[in-house]
């Protein structure tokens, strides 16, 4: 940063200055970390036994500090390649009709609750409504540090179980939705898309109808010809914008058919099994009758305070799966 001209190329000097911000992050924590560490010794060794204030406030000073690593413990676990970038998540319907429109809509503000939570922007990039009510699909992106090493946990089938509102006669109705979370590609990611391996179709955006009709084809659909990956952008002001939008989904989906490859590669490789992410292998069940619990399947986690998980407080599911996943690896190395 220190190098004449460094500032002349305000992309580049960007992109450090950002990368300096991270790096910092990571590392200023644990220095102060151990700083209070060597301090709490140095205390320890001229403590007396008759004071007992000073070793009550020693042990104060031990839980916060014990946290505060706790903390650093976790950020350890988000150590893959795009952890750091944002992410699109999409949250698609199932079979169901209404009632698995609702339960989109449903996630849809559970995410949104757990963006706004955690410092995030969110940014909705397409939505399709419900015939009668909810969402079928949408897609946002998450803009915040972490937020993909955060969101690729919530990736699966999700169940609800609940009383239909719906239904005039109140019966008991399970509901499914898929969600999808990809990384953000930035420019400097090695993911490169040939434009003869591309399908561009432009169409007009569905609007709330009056004013809000668009009179212009700036919907874009784009297709990835030799995988059939599809993504499509509505919700921008021009058809370039949406293009663009449209062009990062897409570069994150082929990454993740590239990861997934790789780790069914290694699955085979140790013999294992992974299951696939299908209608009646959900991740995570919500039961709202006749009792109400959330129950994660995979990590067995489970709580009774479903508004609280409605309302965005998932980050007792996330922790649970990523110290699991790490786990993992940890044996099969």
């Amino acid at each position: 940063m220190s190098a004449s001209g460094f500032w002349g190329n305000s992309e580049q000097s960007t992109k450090v200055v950002k990368e300096l911000k991270s790096l910092k992050g990571s590392i200023e924590p644990w220095e102060a970390a151990c700083k209070k560490y060597q301090d709490l010794q140095e205390l320890t060794a001229i403590l007396g036994p008759e004071e007992n204030e000073l070793i009550a406030d020693l042990i104060r000073n031990v839980d916060t500090l014990t946290r505060e690593v706790e903390k650093l413990e976790f950020k350890s676990l988000l150590g893959g390649e795009l952890d750091r970038n944002n992410a699109i998540l999409s949250v698609n319907a199932g079979a169901g009709g209404t009632e698995s429109c609702d339960w989109v809509s449903m996630l849809f503000r559970m995410y949104n609750r757990w963006a706004e939570s955690h410092g995030c922007d969110v940014k909705t990039i397409d939505i399709l409504p419900g015939e009668e009510a909810g969402i079928k699909n949408a897609t946002v992106l998450i803009k915040g540090e972490y937020a993909y090493g955060y969101l690729k946990t919530e990736r699966g089938v999700h169940r609800l179980v609940r009383i239909s509102p719906f239904d005039a006669n109140k019966r008991r109705h399970t509901s499914f939705a898929s969600v999808d979370v990809i990384p953000e590609i930035t420019e400097d990611t090695d993911c490169k898309l040939e434009e003869k391996d591309l399908r561009i179709d432009v169409y007009r955006s569905k609007g709330a109808g009056g004013q809000s009709v668009n009179t212009t084809d700036s919907a874009v659909r784009i297709t990835h010809i030799p995988t059939g990956i599809v993504a499509q952008c509505q919700n921008e002001r021009s058809q370039h914008q949406n293009k663009q939008t449209a062009l990062k989904i897409l570069k994150g989906r082929i990454y993740e058919l590239e990861r997934e490859k790789k780790e069914q590669e290694l699955l085979r490789k140790y013999g294992a099994e992974k299951k696939k992410i299908e209608w009646g292998s959900q991740i995570r069940s919500y039961v709202l009758q006749p009792y109400t619990m959330v129950k994660d399947h995979r990590t067995e986690i489970e709580t009774g305070d479903t508004n609280k998980v409605l309302d965005g407080g998932i980050d007792e599911f996330i922790e649970a799966y990523l110290r699991m996943i790490a786990g993992n690896r940890r044996l099969k190395c």
